[in-house]
């Protein structure tokens, strides 16, 4: 596949995830101002707050996580499973279900267990059965539109959350910030789109440095996040192997396994994610952390985000990343939309019954 030559995209991309990724910058504004339209109770007393999703649904209560944690007044954890934390319980605690589809099972069970437990309730989904079970319980409900994969979404998962959690006082607004990341990420993108040839283009640039190597990412702070996204989505558009870390835990363990197998590490490359919002120390360890894998015999890389904000650093990475996976599934020439294995995943467990 030649990348300077975008008129043939469409053949291996029928469904138009580019599409998607050229309009997120739109999707992020339009999330905020819905979710500062949609009716939301009066939540005076809430101390703690859970987020149950999966996936492309979860990604977005992450990347809140992560830019609110020097601002947001009550805890929040992402919850990834079936089951709530014990702890959980009572009309002090805030359970937000976010599930594209409003059927996905793990975020269901945990929304069940959220009613029974007496919990504050805030279902957002597309609708779904989500979408049924809590309007029969008189919980909010959320919807929005999207048609396309959760992870094209990202924007609406993100921006509704922050919406929710400015409106209920739990985070000082973020109008300004969010103004910023919007412009940020179109300006980026003025390099970053399909008819940019190569040479002028870094995220095209960057899938070319990827094709038929072990990926791993690396981010601290509100970029952390943006690893596990940028993992996910050469996972899931470029149908590649990746994995993610964090700064500075993999100092802490996975700087160590930087020796075994050779042959392996030899076709690895780390990405390591930067921003001015970096913490200094953790910007020093990502310089050092570069250094050492690259001395070990490993392909190594800097992303730089730009932006004035964090932010705006955090979503300029983010959309970076849902490029330059794009224009691998386009190198590998597979489809970015379907996602078959998990697809056969979902019959077999529907098969098995509860």
């Amino acid at each position: 596949m030649d990348l300077n030559n975008p008129t043939t995209f469409h053949t291996i991309d029928p469904q138009n995830m580019l599409g998607h990724i050229d309009s997120l910058p739109e999707q992020l504004e339009q999330a905020w101002k819905l979710g500062n339209q949609l009716a939301l109770p009066e939540w005076r007393n809430i101390d703690k707050v859970v987020i149950t999703g999966m996936g492309g649904s979860a990604i977005g209560a992450d990347l809140l996580c992560a830019y609110t944690e020097a601002t947001c007044r009550v805890p929040i954890i992402v919850q990834r499973d079936y089951q709530l934390p014990a702890w959980a319980t009572g009309a002090n605690t805030l359970v937000i279900a976010s599930s594209h589809s409003g059927n996905t099972e793990e975020t269901l069970s945990a929304f069940s267990q959220a009613t029974q437990r007496g919990c504050q309730r805030l279902a957002i989904a597309t609708g779904g059965e989500l979408s049924n079970v809590a309007n029969a319980s008189g919980a909010c409900v959320w919807n929005f539109e999207h048609q396309g994969q959760p992870r094209a979404a990202v924007g609406y998962s993100f921006g509704l959350l922050l919406a929710a959690f400015y409106r209920l006082g739990f985070i000082p607004d973020p109008t300004n910030e969010l103004k910023d990341a919007v412009n940020a990420m179109r300006q980026q993108q003025v390099q970053l789109r399909a008819d940019v040839p190569v040479v002028h283009n870094p995220a095209k640039r960057q899938a070319g440095q990827l094709v038929n190597r072990w990926i791993a990412v690396l981010g601290s702070g509100v970029l952390a996040p943006v690893a596990r996204r940028w993992k996910g989505q050469i996972s899931e558009v470029a149908k590649a192997w990746a994995q993610f870390e964090f700064l500075p835990e993999a100092d802490h363990n996975t700087l160590a396994g930087s020796q075994n197998p050779a042959e392996l590490l030899s076709k690895t490359v780390v990405m390591v994610l930067r921003a001015p919002c970096d913490h200094p120390r953790n910007r020093l360890r990502a310089d050092f952390t570069k250094k050492i894998l690259m001395l070990e015999g490993m392909g190594t890389d800097f992303y730089d985000a730009s932006g004035s904000t964090p932010l705006a650093n955090q979503w300029t990475a983010l959309h970076f990343g849902d490029y330059m996976a794009y224009y691998l599934a386009m190198l590998y020439e597979v489809d970015p939309t379907p996602v078959t294995v998990m697809e056969q995943l979902k019959k077999d467990l529907r098969a098995a019954g509860s």
